[in-house]
């Protein structure tokens, strides 16, 4: 469900799960932009309000079903993924089956925490940062416990936004890992390709 305005979510978004997804969408947002302006504040940044609307002007929430699988290892639930954005906020039930992929290249699950969100990092977040922060690539496998429901709110650059390795990291490091780019381009490279990793990403390196 892409959010553009009030008036168009409550026009058009499902009539059961609108009010309490607009609401959920809502409250999380000033917690997204304090996690984010923590962030660029731990890599000497300070973003300002029309910028951070700017990278943070998509916003959409979905709501997964994953039903009961009686051999869950031979299905994938999604495939391996980083999102594309800046943060991803995720409630998840208690079900699990969400897997973080670690720098040693093994997979974690990310149990279920009740009362607790769950927070990834995007691959704009990783370009901005010039590498800082790495998007987390994960995936979901199916369960035989029980059907897993998740709600995650993906928020994102508006598609005519430049994104590219902040000046101040790139004075900081010496080098730029990314290059610049419209969100748009980046955001077709990603949609155009089946999920593989982070593969992505190498549209952006710097060449």
């Amino acid at each position: 469900m892409m959010y553009t305005s009030d008036h168009e979510a409550l026009q058009h978004w499902p009539q059961p799960c609108r009010d309490v997804a607009l609401k959920f969408m809502k409250s999380s947002m000033e917690m997204v932009k304090n996690v984010v302006n923590i962030l660029m504040e731990n890599v000497g940044v300070k973003l300002e309000e029309e910028r951070m609307n700017g990278l943070m002007g998509t916003k959409m929430v979905n709501m997964n079903y994953y039903p009961t699988c009686p051999s869950p290892e031979l299905t994938i639930g999604v495939g391996r993924h980083s999102d594309m954005g800046m943060l991803t906020v995720l409630l998840q039930d208690g079900i699990g089956g969400l897997y973080v992929k670690l720098d040693n290249g093994e997979w974690a699950e990310i149990p279920p925490v009740h009362g607790a969100l769950v927070i990834n990092i995007g691959d704009t977040m990783q370009i901005l940062s010039n590498g800082k922060y790495k998007s987390a690539e994960h995936r979901v496998r199916t369960t035989n416990i029980g059907s897993r429901v998740s709600v995650p709110i993906f928020t994102a650059p508006n598609p005519s936004e430049k994104i590219g390795p902040l000046p101040e990291v790139v004075k900081r490091d010496g080098v730029a890992r990314y290059k610049e780019l419209l969100f748009q381009d980046y955001m077709n490279n990603f949609f155009g390709q089946p999920h593989d990793g982070k593969k992505s990403l190498d549209f952006a390196r710097a060449e």
